[in-house]
C-alpha cells in the first residue's frame, strides 16, 4: 500500500516539474521575442511603453452594454488608455458595432477590447475574477462618487445613450453609483461619464495602499503586444525570427 501512494506521490511530483518547466520554457521564449521587438524600437519609445504598462491596471475595467452610437464607444476606448485602464468589454447583444479607428484615435492598439453577445456572459465573466459589478445611473438611490470605495476592485457598467442599462444589469448589480448633477439635465454623454468617473476613482486609487498595478508578467506580455501592434512591418520582422528560431 505505501508502494502505490509513493509511487502516486512521484507521479504528481512529475507532473508539478514538468508543468514549471514548461512554464519556465515558455517565458524564455517570450522574453527573447520581446529582447528581439525591442531592439527595433528607438530608446525613448523603449522608455515610453515601459512607462506606461507600469501605470496600467486591471483593478478597474468599464463595461458598455449596447451602445448605439459608434463615436460613443470608440471614445470610452481613448478615455480607458487616457486612464490607465486596460481592459474594456463591450456587450453587442442587440447591436453590433465595430470600434472607429479614427475616433479612438490609435487607442484600440494599448487597450484590449473583449467582446460579448450577451450582458449575462460578460457579468459572469467578471464575477469569477472577482469584479464588483457597478451600475452607473443618475437614479437618487445610487450612492454618489465621493463615497465610493476604490479599494476594492470594479468594473464600471455605462448603457445605452437613451435608456441606459438594461434591467439584467440592475438585477445582478453588486452595487450603483452616480456623478452629482446640479442642472435640469438628468444625464451626461457617456464618454463623457466615463472620463468622470474613471479620473476620480483612478486617482483616489493611486492615494491608497491597493498593489493596483499589473504583474511583470503582464507588464512584459502588453508591452510586447504593444510592439507586435505599434512595428510597421512586424510580419516579415516576425517572419523573419522564425526562420531564424529554425
Amino acid at each position: 500500500m505505501l508502494f502505490f501512494q509513493d509511487l502516486e506521490k512521484c507521479k504528481i511530483g512529475i507532473v508539478v516539474k514538468l508543468f514549471i518547466f514548461t512554464q519556465i520554457f515558455f517565458r524564455m521564449k517570450e522574453q527573447a521575442l520581446f529582447d528581439y521587438l525591442e531592439s527595433y524600437l528607438t530608446e525613448r519609445r523603449k522608455q515610453l511603453l515601459k512607462e506606461v504598462a507600469a501605470k496600467r491596471t486591471r483593478h478597474f475595467t468599464v463595461v458598455t452594454e449596447d451602445v448605439y452610437q459608434l463615436h460613443n464607444t470608440s471614445a470610452v476606448v481613448r478615455t480607458c488608455d487616457i486612464f490607465g485602464i486596460q481592459d474594456l468589454h463591450v456587450v453587442e447583444e442587440i447591436t453590433g458595432k465595430r470600434i472607429d479607428k479614427e475616433i479612438a484615435m490609435g487607442a484600440q492598439k494599448w487597450v484590449d477590447v473583449h467582446r460579448y453577445d450577451t450582458i449575462d456572459g460578460c457579468i459572469a465573466s467578471l464575477k469569477n475574477k472577482g469584479y464588483r459589478i457597478i451600475a452607473t445611473t443618475p437614479h437618487q438611490d445610487a450612492q454618489k462618487l465621493d463615497d465610493f470605495d476604490v479599494t476594492q476592485k470594479a468594473a464600471f457598467f455605462f448603457g445605452k445613450e437613451s435608456t441606459g442599462l438594461s434591467d439584467k444589469v440592475f438585477e445582478k448589480a453588486d452595487g450603483f453609483l452616480k456623478i452629482p448633477m446640479y442642472g435640469f439635465t438628468e444625464s451626461l454623454n457617456i464618454s463623457v461619464s466615463a472620463a468622470i468617473i474613471l479620473q476620480h476613482v483612478v486617482q483616489k486609487l493611486k492615494n491608497t495602499s491597493v498593489a493596483w498595478q499589473l504583474s511583470k508578467e503582464e507588464q512584459l506580455q502588453i508591452r510586447l503586444d504593444w510592439m507586435k501592434k505599434s512595428i510597421k512591418t512586424v510580419d516579415s520582422i516576425l517572419s523573419r525570427y522564425k526562420d531564424g528560431q529554425l
